[in-house]
């Protein structure tokens, strides 16, 4: 294995802890890495399927400068992408990049672009969320307004993004292709849109093709969203932006109260008009810190909107308070007469209620709710109450009826402040027997979220919904080396590793980039 390191700082690891570290998300397994390292010739354990050609990707946060870890919170850390290629059984490379932000490029030290395109969202922060390619663009992907960012094949950052101009104000995280048309359906909120979501729909030369804004109750954080054959679905939910961790740090205490009366009268619920929403998108400076909280006077809600209707045809079923970052899958039938929408989804009791600094109040547990759209009834039901986030399925069955569905198990972490070390397993559920399967990994293998590859066939019917590979990042406690991992996706047993010259952290999500 032959590669290059960029920088020469090393990143602690910390193993092991009996006590709480200063902050959760900064350690083990999530810690932060400080070097940017192309590596060619990849030594690989097992048998890479032929049919794996092209690229693995996944984002998530690893800050470039040193933080304070009393306010550092996990979802604001700089993006960082890390990719391997992948053609004919080898692995040919393995590459990770900060995402160029203007901070980045200033704690690196390197010059700024000669124009800035305020139009595509906030430059405060690199893009840090998501990674995937479309219209033959790699895209790094963020939520909040917080503006994308184009990548080249090799990573490298090209500028932030508006699909040729066609979407401002930011994107979303979690966007989802159609399987059948290929475009890319999302959602995306910001506190410069006020009372209101976007709903936006990619077409497959990179331009958006439609629009379409949602009314809702407040200025919530919709992380994701679900997409039916028919239905796109929302989720107001009580996680909402707080205006005082905007402005509270700069206001004298004595006017925090009044300042905070103002501030929530105005920030979330008011439309920013374009000239004020270009001098905040124009704010490089980068604060680490998530101005949203659990908002326990905010209705919990689920909206359903037909795929080509307006905000008129919105229909909203009240639910219990719960928040929801991601859904497995939705989609809907005919029972007895009656139409039925059925949500998988990752819930959690409440969340940035008691750590504002990241997802660890709460145990996260597999869900499902059923709507009947005839009557208006909704009923909830736990589907499995282990700890478990991630989930992924065969994304050519997304919007349909599905079998089977993988999340990643958590143990320890910041679910208990990092007072014990993370352990993950991969859940494979089956949805028609009610059953689930427990991956027979190492036990020294800590793992990310895992997506599904489907093996190619000639038509879907072909092969079983299963038949594909689950790939993704994990680190071996034992050999202290970061690995990507390939699963069978039938019996969840390794097909190859592939050994990679640093720890790849935790992170967010990724997505397999067939070589077009």
């Amino acid at each position: 294995m032959k590669y290059q390191c960029y920088s020469s700082l090393e990143a602690e690891v910390t193993i092991a802890a009996t006590a709480a570290p200063a902050n959760p998300y900064l350690t083990d397994f999530l810690a932060p890495v400080s070097a940017e390292v192309t590596a060619t010739d990849l030594t690989v354990t097992g048998h890479i399927p032929e049919f794996l050609d092209g690229r693995y990707l996944r984002n998530g946060p690893n800050p470039v400068a040193e933080v304070d870890p009393a306010t550092y919170h996990w979802f604001t850390g700089d993006g960082m992408v890390h990719g391997v290629a992948l053609q004919g059984g080898k692995a040919n490379w393995y590459r990770n990049r900060w995402v160029r932000s203007a901070g980045v490029r200033a704690a690196l030290g390197e010059p700024s672009p000669a124009t800035r395109n305020l139009r595509a969202g906030m430059q405060s922060l690199g893009a840090n969320t998501n990674v995937l390619a479309h219209a033959g663009k790699t895209l790094a992907l963020v939520e909040g307004g917080v503006a994308n960012y184009e990548l080249t094949d090799e990573l490298d950052t090209v500028g932030p993004c508006d699909f040729d101009g066609t979407l401002t104000g930011g994107y979303a995280a979690h966007p989802h292709r159609d399987p059948r048309t290929g475009e890319l359906h999302a959602v995306s909120y910001s506190f410069a849109r006020g009372r209101t979501v976007q709903y936006s729909v990619i077409d497959t030369h990179g331009r958006a093709r439609r629009t379409v804004d949602i009314e809702v109750s407040g200025s919530p954080m919709m992380h994701d969203f679900s997409l039916t054959d028919k239905y796109v679905v929302l989720y107001d939910l009580p996680v909402t932006l707080d205006p005082m961790q905007v402005v509270g740090a700069k206001v004298p205490a004595w006017m925090r109260h009044p300042a905070k009366l103002v501030a929530q009268s105005v920030i979330g619920r008011l439309r920013v008009p374009g000239p004020i929403a270009a001098m905040v998108n124009r704010n490089e400076r980068q604060a680490y810190q998530l101005p949203y909280a659990w908002n326990p006077k905010y209705p919990a809600r689920i909206g359903v909107m037909p795929r080509e209707g307006g905000n008129a045809d919105v229909r909203w079923f009240d639910i219990e308070p719960c928040y929801v970052y991601h859904p497995l899958n939705a989609y809907s039938e005919v029972r007895d007469g009656n139409e039925v929408l059925v949500l998988d989804v990752v819930r959690y009791q409440r969340m940035f209620d008691r750590d504002p600094r990241g997802p660890g109040e709460s145990r996260p547990t597999l869900d499902r709710w059923t709507i009947n759209l005839t009557t208006g009834a909704v009923s909830s039901e736990r589907r499995d109450d282990r700890t478990q986030e991630f989930p992924r399925i065969n994304e050519t069955r997304l919007g349909g009826r599905h079998r089977f569905g993988y999340t990643v198990g958590i143990e320890g972490g910041f679910l208990d402040s990092g007072r014990t070390q993370m352990s993950t397993s991969l859940y494979k559920h089956d949805y028609a027997t009610g059953s689930s399967t427990v991956a027979p990994l190492d036990r020294e293998l800590v793992i990310g979220e895992m997506s599904f590859v489907p093996r190619p066939a000639t038509s879907p019917q072909e092969l079983g919904e299963d038949d594909g590979i689950l790939i993704g990042y994990g680190y071996h406690r034992g050999r202290d080396e970061g690995q990507l991992v390939l699963l069978d996706g039938q019996t969840c047993e390794s097909v190859a590793t592939v050994h990679l010259p640093q720890r790849v952290p935790m992170g967010f999500h990724g997505n397999w980039s067939p070589r077009e």
